[in-house]
């Protein structure tokens, strides 16, 4: 596998820079390696991964003397214009679960990438691109919200058409309360405007853009959500996410995960993967080489199932979110492997399956009628 030729196109954030290595946090890495493990583990992998990573710090995030960097990392052709799979995770900090499920996956990949000719072929193809750790400073906390008391999941410049409630659906009232999406009249929180500037670049000139935002805390059962959060209106590309969805339901009958739009479960102001896809379809607007395919989804994992498993979990703020038993966590570690690996190869192939002309009108209807009509949302 041939190291990246170029480094990350510009990212428009103030704070942008090339990523130090592992050793030159001196005091912050051994202060932060002890409350945030997490980012001890990614600075590793960094080092480990060598030339074939490219890696850099959009921002710098401070709580108090506190100062945590947030990494993006990228791994393939850099070539702008090749199909990106993006993979982030820790936008809520008290879902450590959700950062260790981005490390490990690519922990695997960088173990694979020296033998696996399969693979290496995948990454002349196509980029993927790894922000595991959006809120360092909310996970060093152990919080939901970030340093500020901001909830990165509600801090969007956007509402909701028919939100699910006051306060779940996110407030404008204070810190003191969760959910709390940030003062009118300021801008986004530092990490949501990093990953925002992230997304934007690596998707600007993509013809296909595949993202997975993997969470905890919510149900009885792993899902995979796509927009609209703030929405019950049909996703444009509705047709291309069912494409998708039926390729895994082929490939993988025996699956464990429900697939439908995260207003089936409850509308939310301020959702970052709405706003990002809003900006998609801005940017589509008389686009001269024909519309480019964005597809956010989000890997919600089951976390009741663990709390019914193990009554244990609900005496503690943070077994609500993520698994307490060691062998439990190492199973939810490999559940995902499968996902993973056909998000890879769907990007590396989009061409093949991405729907076109009548074929996608049935499909858009088929969309329509499995997730908006027979749910009755």
């Amino acid at each position: 596998m041939k190291p990246p030729q170029s480094s990350f196109p510009p990212v428009p954030h103030p704070d942008s820079r090339k990523a130090p290595g592992p050793d030159s946090h001196d005091a912050d890495a051994t202060h932060n390696s002890r409350r945030l493990p997490e980012l001890h583990d990614l600075q590793r992998l960094i080092a480990l991964g060598g030339s074939a990573l490219d890696a850099r710090v959009l921002a710098e995030v401070t709580d108090g003397a506190d100062r945590y960097p947030l990494y993006a990392l990228r791994l393939g052709n850099p070539d702008p214009y090749a199909p990106v799979l993006l993979l982030t995770g820790g936008i809520h900090g008290v879902e450590r679960i959700g950062t260790q499920l981005v490390l490990t996956q690519l922990e695997l990949l960088l173990a694979r990438l020296p033998w696996d000719q399969g693979l290496q072929a995948d990454l002349e193809h196509i980029r993927l691109v790894f922000c595991p750790l959006v809120n360092p400073a909310g996970m060093a906390r152990g919080s939901r919200a970030n340093a500020n008391g901001v909830d990165l999941m509600r801090n969007a410049p956007h509402n909701a058409d028919r939100p699910t409630s006051w306060l779940l659906s996110g407030h404008r009232i204070g810190t003191w309360l969760p959910w709390y999406r940030g003062a009118l009249d300021q801008p986004m929180e530092t990490e949501s405007a990093a990953l925002c500037d992230l997304v934007n670049a690596e998707c600007a000139t993509a013809p296909f853009c595949l993202s997975l935002d993997c969470h905890s805390g919510f149900g009885m059962r792993d899902r995979v959500w796509f927009p609209y959060a703030g929405s019950t209106q049909p996703l444009e590309q509705a047709a291309e996410v069912h494409a998708l969805v039926e390729l895994y339901e082929a490939a993988n009958p025996y699956h464990r995960y429900l697939f439908e739009p995260q207003c089936h479960q409850y509308r939310t102001h301020g959702d970052l993967w709405d706003y990002l896809y809003h900006q998609h379809l801005q940017r589509q607007r008389g686009a001269s080489n024909g519309p480019a395919v964005f597809l956010p989804l989000t890997l919600e994992l089951g976390s009741w199932l663990w709390v019914r498993k193990n009554l244990r979990q609900i005496t503690s703020f943070t077994g609500l979110f993520n698994p307490l038993v060691p062998h439990r966590q190492r199973r939810i570690l490999r559940h995902h492997n499968t996902l993973f690996d056909f998000l890879i190869r769907a990007t590396r192939s989009w061409q093949h399956w991405h729907p076109q002309g009548s074929d996608r009108d049935a499909q858009q209807q088929r969309a329509i009628q499995r997730w908006y009509q027979e749910s009755g949302h």
